[in-house]
């Protein structure tokens, strides 16, 4: 029997369910969803092959709101933790990791401490790319070699860095799909305005133009760099 694969995905990416149990970083707020919010993003993509679902930040609704959700449409999902700031108010813990883990979900790196990689230092950049992939690591059970680019900022000088960690895959936060073998991965973040109408056109194929100017900007970034 011959499988069919899609050949373009749309990554969809979650930070925050439900009221916010600690505070917010200046921004933040926008890509916060309400619990009825997450469940009609869920209920949109359930049997849609094309769809990924991403999680960044380890924050505690991932598993406290997100992953009985999940669970009970039968959906996984891949979850980006923060390393280096597990067990703090709001954020996810190692036990949750591990409880993750076990529910069939997949853990990868948001870096240590949510920096801006295009801004790190080398003492930096060891602890976002060597530190956190060993604790996760360690948590998940098996190599974590996935990574989500914190405020999807990233320049030549940052993909550089990312393979010469050999990372195996780096999400961005593009917008718009992407081919399922592509290093490079775009995704889309759900806003705190979702609704039925924004979920139609986040799964939905975008627009020539749209297309064009998205393109336009990934080449931007991934050439830029002086250093």
């Amino acid at each position: 029997m011959r499988v069919s694969f899609p050949s373009l995905v749309v990554n969809l990416t979650v930070h925050g369910i439900g009221a916010a149990p600690r505070p917010l970083d200046p921004g933040e707020a926008g890509t916060w969803v309400s619990t009825d919010q997450f469940e009609q993003v869920l209920d949109a993509v359930v049997g849609r092959p094309n769809v990924c679902l991403t999680f960044d930040d380890g924050n505690a609704s991932d598993l406290e709101i997100a992953l009985p959700r999940l669970l009970e449409r039968g959906l996984a999902a891949e979850f980006f933790v923060l390393a280096g700031l597990l067990g703090e108010p709001g954020r996810l813990d190692k036990d949750g990791v591990r409880e993750l883990r076990r529910a069939g979900m997949a853990i990868g790196s948001h870096g240590w401490a949510h920096r801006d990689w295009r801004q790190l230092t080398d003492e930096e950049a060891a602890e976002e790319l060597v530190d956190a992939h060993r604790v996760l690591s360690e948590l998940a059970g098996h190599p974590v070699n996935r990574v989500a680019i914190p405020f999807g900022s990233y320049d030549r000088h940052v993909l550089r860095r990312l393979r010469r960690a050999r990372v195996a895959c780096a999400y961005t936060s593009d917008g718009g799909r992407a081919r399922p073998a592509s290093w490079l991965q775009a995704r889309t973040s759900l806003r705190h305005d979702l609704d039925v109408g924004w979920v139609t056109r986040a799964l939905a194929s975008s627009p020539l133009k749209t297309r064009g100017r998205r393109l336009a900007a990934r080449t931007v970034k991934r050439l830029r760099g002086s250093r």
